[in-house]
């Protein structure tokens, strides 16, 4: 009996499953890639009835009936086709409403000259423009409060670091500077990642195209796409768009998790540089004194979120044929889509966190000019005073820096004097600069207005470096609003309705 249901399982697991078996297993995501893609799918297949029409492969009173259809099908919302676990996927569900609702004689014309592999490639590519459109714009906004903050704090006086110890003296401004230049490659690249998505597959067919006489042109500008992904092969069996969408998200959340890290750092009581604003924490349980950053543990979270969607996009399709895309190709859709909503999340939070912080900037000037920051500076004067290269001159500070450190001693007590001594243990020979030359070195301004080298922290430089990034991010904002308008324009032209 036991051997005859082993038998009996084995196979009953032989025998492939139904359509319908693997509708019901995939009806939730099924669902969730309905509710994105339902404005998408059916802009498409306005677009291609109407170039059907005008290229004379269907009548214009067909053409009509199925608009009417399309139109009535899209105000009523997808629940209106009836998921009920026995269809595919949303194309056929829409099919199915309008051969029930117009006849398969007119609702079964709409699929001529197409295929599920080039129209579900072409859908989905428009979600996905449509979801890297609205993480561009977080983006610039971020860039915006960080620009603004640099600017404001061109001048507020901090340590840099390295290895996570004292190294120079920055100004806060130039660090956020830096990350500005950081998040606008950024920018770069989620633009290269729209320029590759925004490209029609539509006419692509199967794979080989269609001897109907079809106007790929038409549907490209209707769809408002840039381009055409040209080869049929290509249009069906490519999805790099979506890896590299999925790659430059990224590499983006991977910048702002690193930048998380700094804000912590600064928040916590030994550093006491800056204070997060209350909405962006939260309290402890148990310790009523604490005031836990949540806001950038959750940044921190979601940098690794969006990484774990770029690896699935990537384990999804390396081993998946050249081919059409209904393989596990297809299943990208949903991790990358799932990493442009955390990534715009992740900025909109971003942004409210650096608008909402408090700068402690006594005590960051005080860091700086304590910590030994300065220390390169005094070695480069003694090679300018004194002519001694820059070997000799850095183990003369190194040897009195280190006693005084040891000595628990601050940067600013240094003196001539100590410098003199051990220059002549160290090679014979003294120094011979001014006390006032030593406290000009020790000074972290005078050190940071002292680097006028390009991309140095000095006050010129800066000045003209934030007005060129200002007037960059202007010039981005204003090409983006024209990349979303033309998009928008071409969906009234088809809807002959508004995107609201």
């Amino acid at each position: 009996m036991g051997e005859r249901e082993e038998v009996s399982v084995r196979e009953r697991v032989k025998q492939p499953p139904s359509a319908a078996l693997i509708a019901a297993y995939f009806a939730p995501t099924l669902a969730r890639q309905s509710a994105h893609g339902f404005d998408a799918e059916i802009w498409c297949h306005l677009a291609h009835a109407a170039m059907l029409a005008r290229q004379g492969i269907i009548s214009q009173g067909d053409t009509g009936a199925l608009r009417e259809a399309l139109l009535g099908v899209h105000a009523a919302g997808v629940a209106a086709l009836g998921f009920d676990g026995q269809q595919e996927d949303l194309y056929s569900y829409i099919e199915r409403y309008l051969t029930r609702t117009l006849g398969p004689e007119v609702g079964g014309r709409l699929h001529t000259g197409r295929s599920r592999n080039d129209l579900h490639t072409t859908t989905a590519r428009m979600v996905q423009r449509e979801k890297l459109l609205g993480v561009m714009a977080a983006l610039l906004e971020v860039r915006g409060v960080v620009l603004r903050l640099a600017r404001a704090h061109a001048g507020t006086i901090m340590p840099g670091y390295t290895h996570w110890q004292h190294a120079q003296p920055i100004t806060l401004g130039y660090y956020l500077l830096a990350f500005a230049d950081v998040l606008a490659r950024d920018g770069a690249r989620l633009r290269g990642a729209l320029a590759h998505t925004n490209l029609s597959p539509l006419g692509s067919g199967a794979l080989a195209t269609t001897a109907f006489p079809l106007d790929r042109e038409m549907t490209r500008a209707a769809l408002g796409f840039d381009g055409l992904v040209e080869v049929g092969y290509d249009g069906v069996a490519s999805r790099d768009d979506a890896h590299e969408t999925a790659a430059a998200l990224a590499v983006l959340m991977t910048s702002v998790s690193r930048l998380a890290v700094d804000l912590q750092a600064w928040s916590t009581l030994e550093y006491r540089f800056i204070e997060l604003a209350d909405q962006h924490c939260a309290v402890s349980s148990i310790m009523p004194q604490k005031k836990n950053p949540a806001a950038l543990e959750h940044l921190k979270a979601a940098a690794g979120m969006v990484t774990g969607h770029l690896v699935a996009a990537l384990a999804a399709s390396k081993n998946t044929a050249f081919a059409d895309v209904s393989d596990g190709v297809s299943a990208i859709n949903a991790p990358v889509l799932e990493a442009c909503l955390v990534t715009t999340r992740g900025l909109v939070l971003l942004a409210e966190v650096l608008d909402g912080i408090t700068v402690f900037a006594d005590r960051m000037g005080h860091m700086a000019a304590v910590g030994y920051g300065t220390a390169t500076e005094l070695a480069d004067v003694i090679v300018r005073e004194t002519g001694l290269s820059f070997r000799m001159a850095h183990n003369v500070v190194a040897a009195v820096v280190a006693p005084a450190i040891a000595a628990g001693r601050e940067a600013t007590s240094i003196t001539a004097g100590e410098l003199e001594a051990a220059a002549r243990a160290l090679f014979g020979r003294g120094l011979g600069v001014s006390e006032a030359t030593v406290a000009a070195a020790l000074d972290p301004a005078r050190n940071i207005a002292g680097r006028t080298v390009i991309g140095g922290p000095a006050a010129g430089n800066m000045a003209a470096m934030l007005g060129g990034r200002e007037a960059a991010l202007a010039g981005e904002m204003a090409g983006l609003e024209a990349v979303v308008a033309g998009i928008a324009a071409a969906r009234v032209g088809v809807f002959g309705i508004s995107a609201g």
